[in-house]
């Protein structure tokens, strides 16, 4: 356990369902009063006041990406930035995995119905992932993009993403959901055209928060189909005229975000920031590790990557024998919070997650002996 991360949350020992969703620090839950307090007593300078927590978010999501603010642009969740490049593509193939969640399907399924970007399903073995050799495998003249999660839902399975960049060459677009890696995965987002996120889960800024980066390629290739008024030039100037869009990656951005949210986002991703992507990752490994002992020790069967290196913070299993349901019930009983699936389980800690929750972990998956 990260100690001094992890002295910033009041969230249960046995809480182990972040890639649902991370429960919130309470310098985010601070931040968040702090901006509706003000918005309560609003007077000449308050609305441009909060506002400046966007502009802070933005900066701190552009460092943790390695990039900067003309190429990052907030958002109010990864599927708006999805859809976004879904509708920028003009046309020809892009390849998506079928086992992504479904965030990363719809867009392509609305595109395809519009004439524009048409998807062409890939289907990695089961445990693997999208691997270059997949991806290599169905490149033909017409593929524009291909799209995928940089860590997958079901298993953890992490996408290389520079071997996928060279694999698809430097032409065609590299589109990445992160929401399952960003800031608990050192990954290399600049082999990426567009990254989006958002904020609910592994970032643990609550709902209605996230962001998007953008390459000067994706810049220069994708159409800015749904740009709003606040994604022009001259956004001040209301003179009845339509204004062409932002330069950089704002020209995503639809209309205002909450200045209540943004500055939940803020808070979030400084304390990201401050503790270190390498260090909350080592530590949620850590926890992946011992959790695997002991699932192991119990006779449960991992689905997840067993190569630490291909892996993130998510652990996928089944305990043969018994139903899924069975089982969440006997982890709930001791304090155990998974995410429960038809046909198997999920754990997956952070790096406030303390070594009492392999214990309650051991305890449940024993009294599924008696």
């Amino acid at each position: 356990m990260l100690t001094s991360y992890a002295a910033h949350f009041d969230t249960p020992a046995g809480y182990l369902d972040f890639a649902r969703f991370g429960p919130p620090s309470r310098d985010a839950v601070a931040a968040t009063a702090r901006a509706m307090e003000e918005s309560a007593r609003a007077d000449h300078r308050t609305v441009d006041g909060l506002m400046r927590a966007e502009a802070a978010a933005r900066d701190t999501a552009a460092r943790l990406a390695g990039t900067d603010r003309r190429h990052t642009v907030l958002l109010p969740n990864a599927s708006t930035g999805l859809f976004h490049a879904a509708l920028g593509i003009k046309e020809g193939v892009v390849l998506v995995p079928r086992t992504d969640f479904p965030a990363n399907h719809y867009p392509w399924r609305r595109t395809a119905g519009l004439g524009r970007a048409t998807p062409r399903w890939l289907d990695p073995a089961p445990g693997r992932g999208v691997t270059p050799h997949l991806v290599r495998a169905a490149l033909t003249d017409d593929v524009a993009a291909v799209s995928i999660s940089a860590v997958d839902f079901r298993t953890g399975f992490r996408a290389d993403l520079e071997a996928l960049r060279e694999a698809i060459g430097p032409d065609r677009l590299l589109i990445v959901d992160a929401i399952q890696a960003f800031g608990v995965a050192e990954m290399a987002w600049d082999a990426a055209d567009v990254v989006v996120a958002g904020g609910q889960k592994w970032l643990r800024a609550g709902w209605a928060t996230g962001f998007a980066t953008l390459s000067d390629r994706a810049l220069e290739s994708l159409e800015p189909v749904l740009t709003g008024w606040t994604g022009v030039e001259d956004v001040g100037l209301f003179d009845g005229t339509e204004h062409p869009p932002a330069p950089d990656a704002q020209r995503w951005s639809i209309t205002n975000l909450s200045p209540v949210t943004a500055a939940a986002f803020a808070a979030a991703l400084d304390l990201v920031e401050r503790h270190t992507v390498a260090a909350i990752e080592a530590a949620i490994a850590a926890r992946i590790t011992e959790l695997t002992e002991v699932i192991e020790e119990h006779s449960g069967r991992i689905l997840s990557p067993t190569d630490p290196t291909r892996r993130a913070g998510i652990l996928s299993f089944t305990m043969p024998d018994h139903d899924p349901s069975l089982v969440a019930k006997a982890l709930q009983a001791e304090g155990v919070t998974p995410t429960v699936r038809t046909d198997s389980l999920r754990f997956s800690p952070h790096a406030s997650t303390p070594p009492e929750a392999c214990d309650r972990v051991a305890a449940a998956l024993s009294s599924l002996r008696n």
